[in-house]
């Protein structure tokens, strides 16, 4: 049994697996552990995986799973590593930031404007993460959609562009996201001097004989694009108050935005073109009916003598 730096990502999950007495717990479990395994590179030493790799693979395979489905992928992850750890297998963890999520219910706050505007004012964070968090309110556009947008897609002069969004008939479909004043601002200084490329990108170059997809990497300074993982860490990092995994998530930029404007009065029709979702009960929990639109809409049923 091969140990150490020695054990690949594959091994690692067949070791665990076969661990298991019941077959049908195996099972369960290999959903995840086969999955992870797999978008991790199953050939690699499991010792080379960093924590943040694990995340993201939480995130693009369960992202935007209901919250029962990544609790449960995440938890049979954790599990796996964990069992690893133990036995004095070399390998990483789930970091802090891709943490067990709660049920959302309509109740779940929204991040005060206030709160929002004294975040992205402080000078002290990069213009990069600050130009992120402002177009993900401005745009109510998933985090996943944003990262990868490259400056070719952006109308700057019209303040839109298109992000390849998730499609259940295909990879992906083509869609167009607005930002007002605050985004248009930082992205002009964020993009200075560049015309191509990832709009959001690391301050590093690829390592040597990592393969990196060409869309990914900046033509003229060869810097590659911000992970999903990364800008959730740096986020994390700004805003956590008890350590590690206790600050603010990307998704909730998207909700932010959405709760501010139903509270602003915005109709369904409009809330659902704004986030794009393809049902209107996704985003019902938004809508709030003000009470002199709830008065009127009363007229047309009264009847003209008072019975």
């Amino acid at each position: 049994m091969p140990t150490g730096k020695l054990l690949t990502v594959r091994s690692a999950a067949d070791v665990f697996l076969d661990s298991f007495a019941s077959p049908s717990t195996a099972r369960s479990y290999g959903i995840a552990v086969g999955r992870a395994a797999e978008r991790l590179g199953e050939a690699r030493p499991l010792a080379s995986v960093l924590d943040d790799e694990i995340g993201e693979a939480l995130e693009l395979l369960w992202g935007a799973a209901a919250v029962n489905t990544w609790n449960a992928r995440r938890a049979a992850v954790l599990s796996w590593l964990s069992w690893c750890g133990d036995r004095g297998f070399d390998g990483p963890a789930v970091p802090a930031w891709a943490k067990r999520r709660t049920v959302p219910d309509s109740n779940t706050p929204a991040r005060s404007r206030i709160a929002i505007d004294r975040l992205i004012g402080r000078r002290e964070i990069h213009l990069r993460e600050r130009t992120l968090w402002w177009m993900l309110y401005e745009t109510a556009a998933r985090a996943e959609e944003i990262l990868s947008v490259n400056i070719e897609d952006l109308d700057l002069p019209g303040r839109c562009g298109s992000v390849r969004a998730n499609s259940a008939r295909q990879d992906f479909v083509l869609e167009t996201v607005h930002w007002g004043a605050g985004t248009a601002s930082l992205l002009s200084r964020l993009l200075t001097g560049r015309t191509r490329g990832p709009v959001f990108v690391t301050h590093r170059r690829a390592g040597p004989g990592k393969l990196v997809n060409p869309r990914d990497i900046c033509p003229d300074t060869e810097l590659t694009r911000l992970s999903y993982g990364r800008a959730r860490a740096l986020l994390d990092e700004h805003t956590s108050v008890s350590g590690p995994g206790t600050g603010w998530d990307l998704h909730e930029w998207r909700h932010s935005s959405l709760s501010h404007l139903g509270e602003a009065g915005a109709s369904l029709s409009e809330l659902k073109a704004k986030s794009r979702h393809r049902s209107i009960q996704n985003v019902r929990r938004y809508f709030k009916s003000a009470p002199e639109a709830i008065s009127g809409a009363a007229g047309p049923l009264a009847s003209g003598d008072g019975h």
